[in-house]
C-alpha cells in the first residue's frame, strides 16, 4: 500500500513538472531559457537511451555517439539537398531509424557476445570509424569544418522547437518506462544482475541484449536529429567520444537505471556548464570552469553515490521501511495490551 502511494506521488510530481514546462513559454519570453531548456530535453533523451543500456541491461558502451551522429548528419544532409520542408524532416527521421537499427543490430550481433570491457572498447572503435569516415568524406560532410543548413519554418521559432522537443521527451520517457516495466524489461534487469543465471534458465541473452541495443540506438539517432536542428549546423564532433561521455556523466549524476534521473542529470549538467561559463566572463578565477565542473561532479558522486534520483529513492525506501517497522511494533503492542486486558 505504501509503495502504491509513493508511486502515485511520484507520478503526480512528474505530471506537475511536465505541465509546468508546457506552461513556461506562456509566462516567460527569455530566449536564453528556451535554448538551455531545449538542450536539456535533447540531452535527456540521448541519456535515457544510454541508461537503457547501462542502467537496465548492464552494458557499458563508449561508442553510443555513433547513433547520435547518424541522426544529426542524416537530417542535415537531407535538408541541405532536398529542401527545408516537413516531409524532408520526416524522411530523415525514417532514414535515421533504418540506419540506426541496421548499425545497432550488426554491432550488437558482432560484439555483444564478448565480455563487457571488450564490448565497450569495440564500440569505441566502431564510433571512431564513423568519425574518420565523416572527416574524410568531405564532399558529403564538409569534414571537421561542418556545414550549416536551413530548417523548416516550424522549427525556426524557438518556442515551437521548445514544445516539439519537450513533447518528444515526454513520449520517449513514457515509452521507455513502459518498456522497462514490461516482461522484456524485467529480463534485461535480470541480465544486468546475473547474466549466467538468466542464460541457464533458457533465455537467449544475446537476443535480449541486441534488442536493447537496437532500441537505444534508434532513440539516440532521433535525439541527434533534434540536436542538429537546434543548432542548424553539424560537424564531426557529433561522433566524438565526448558526446558519449556526456550521456554517461548525466546517467551517473541522475541515477543509473532510473530514466527520470537522466532529466535531472541533464538539467544539472547544462545549468552548471552555462553558469560556470558565464562566471568565467566575470572573473578570471572561473576561467578554468571545466575544473570547477569536475569538482561539482565529485561532490555529487560523494553525497549521492547512487545518483540524485537513485539516492533519493534509497532514502525514501529506508524511511518507508522504518515507518512500516514502527507501525508493526505499535500494532503488536496494541494487540498485547488487548490480550492482557481481556485476560
Amino acid at each position: 500500500m505504501n509503495r502504491l502511494k509513493t508511486l502515485s506521488k511520484l507520478k503526480l510530481m512528474l505530471a506537475l513538472l511536465t505541465v509546468g514546462l508546457f506552461v513556461f513559454p506562456f509566462i516567460s519570453d527569455s530566449r536564453t531559457a528556451f535554448i538551455i531548456l531545449t538542450q536539456i530535453f535533447i540531452l535527456a533523451i540521448f541519456s535515457m537511451s544510454y541508461d537503457l543500456l547501462l542502467g537496465y541491461t548492464g552494458i557499458v558502451s563508449f561508442g553510443h555517439a555513433m547513433f547520435f551522429g547518424i541522426g544529426a548528419y542524416t537530417v542535415a544532409i537531407c535538408l541541405r539537398h532536398f529542401g527545408a520542408t516537413i516531409s524532408t524532416v520526416l524522411l530523415a527521421a525514417l532514414l535515421t531509424v533504418i540506419f540506426t537499427v541496421v548499425v545497432s543490430y550488426l554491432v550488437g550481433m558482432l560484439t555483444l557476445r564478448l565480455k563487457k570491457h571488450f564490448f565497450a572498447m569495440l564500440t569505441l572503435a566502431v564510433a571512431s570509424l564513423f568519425l574518420v569516415v565523416a572527416e574524410k568524406w568531405r564532399s558529403l560532410t564538409m569534414g571537421n569544418d561542418g556545414f550549416t543548413f536551413v530548417v523548416p519554418e516550424l522549427f525556426r521559432d524557438r518556442v515551437s522547437f521548445y514544445f516539439i522537443s519537450l513533447a518528444f521527451l515526454v513520449v520517449m520517457y513514457l515509452f521507455l518506462e513502459r518498456f522497462t516495466q514490461s516482461p522484456m524489461g524485467k529480463v534485461l534487469e535480470a541480465i544486468r544482475e546475473n547474466e549466467v543465471r538468466v542464460e541457464s534458465l533458457g533465455y537467449k541473452v544475446l537476443h535480449y541484449k541486441v534488442i536493447a541495443n537496437v532500441i537505444a540506438g534508434m532513440i539516440a539517432g532521433l535525439s541527434g536529429i533534434l540536436y542538429a536542428m537546434s543548432l542548424r549546423f553539424v560537424n564531426t564532433t557529433v561522433f566524438s567520444v565526448e558526446r558519449t561521455l556526456d550521456a554517461l556523466l548525466v546517467t551517473i549524476i541522475g541515477g543509473v537505471g532510473t530514466l527520470f534521473g537522466s532529466v535531472i542529470g541533464a538539467a544539472l549538467l547544462e545549468f552548471a556548464r552555462h553558469g560556470l561559463m558565464d562566471l568565467a566572463k566575470v572573473h578570471w578565477v572561473f576561467e578554468r570552469w571545466v575544473i570547477l565542473f569536475g569538482m561539482v561532479f565529485i561532490l555529487v558522486v560523494m553525497f549521492f553515490p547512487k545518483g540524485i534520483v537513485g539516492t533519493m529513492k534509497h532514502w525514501w525506501k529506508q524511511r518507508m521501511y522504518k515507518k512500516e517497522q514502527t507501525n508493526q511494533l505499535d500494532e503488536r503492542s496494541t494487540n498485547t495490551l488487548k490480550e492482557d486486558f481481556h485476560s
